[in-house]
């Protein structure tokens, strides 16, 4: 199967924020800065099929073997859960801090 992975500028509907492309070409998909996302994938990341687009919010961490870090976003509007890797310049550390408080 072949889809072509969709990575664009846009700003976050959550905090405001200008978000610029993913730094190593992956397909962006959250804010780096609040880490909200909108839910516009349904199968794979990046394949914008999803015709929900609810606010998805950051709700956990997991790890994947060969992933790293994956934050969980749950999508405020349909509740599905979607895994999303870490992106280099994401605020991951003041997520974990909170996180960790719950």
């Amino acid at each position: 199967m072949w889809f072509k992975m969709i990575n664009e500028n846009f700003i976050c509907e959550n905090c405001g924020f200008e978000v610029t492309k993913h730094p190593e070409g992956s397909a962006r998909n959250h804010c780096p800065n609040c880490l909200y996302s909108k839910h516009l994938d349904q199968d794979f990341p990046g394949d914008r099929a999803s015709d929900c687009g609810g606010i998805m919010q950051p709700v956990g961490i997991d790890h994947k073997k060969n992933k790293w870090n994956m934050i969980r976003h749950r999508c405020i509007k349909c509740k599905k859960e979607i895994l999303n890797k870490v992106a280099p310049d994401d605020n991951f550390l003041d997520f974990v801090k909170k996180v960790n408080k719950m």
